[in-house]
């Protein structure tokens, strides 16, 4: 059975950090592009940052110079470090997993956490 379990959510004023991690199991984890989503009631899901199986990261142009994503395989864990928060990044968080390329297309992606809630406020 597959799980992806986020934690690290939380509230911070405009311009805090927070690091977001991601322990996933039941699948092989190295073998996964993850990526993390953010999405806000009313909107479509949206693409936060992406790693590949490489270790090669990619991000949205709204978090660009601001968040960093990393992976950890000895511990199956996915990290997102947000520095110089704003509040339109708030939103619910959620980590996802796809076979070996990435991609940013939500239906893509074959496993999903639950979110974690990250509130930023002015």
């Amino acid at each position: 059975q597959v799980h992806l379990v986020e934690s690290g959510g939380g509230s911070v004023p405009n311009g805090g950090s927070l690091r977001l991690s991601c322990v996933g199991s039941g699948y092989t984890y190295s073998t996964y592009c993850m990526a993390w989503f953010r999405q806000v009631p009313g909107k479509e899901r949206e693409g936060v940052a992406r790693i590949s199986t490489s270790d090669n990261p990619t991000y949205g142009d709204p978090v660009k110079g601001r968040f960093t994503i990393s992976r950890d395989n000895t511990k199956n864990t996915l990290y997102l470090q947000m520095n110089s928060l704003k509040p339109e990044d708030t939103g619910l968080y959620y980590c996802a997993a796809k076979y070996y390329f990435c991609t940013w297309r939500t239906a893509a992606f074959d496993y999903w956490g639950q979110g974690t809630q990250v509130t930023v406020s002015p």
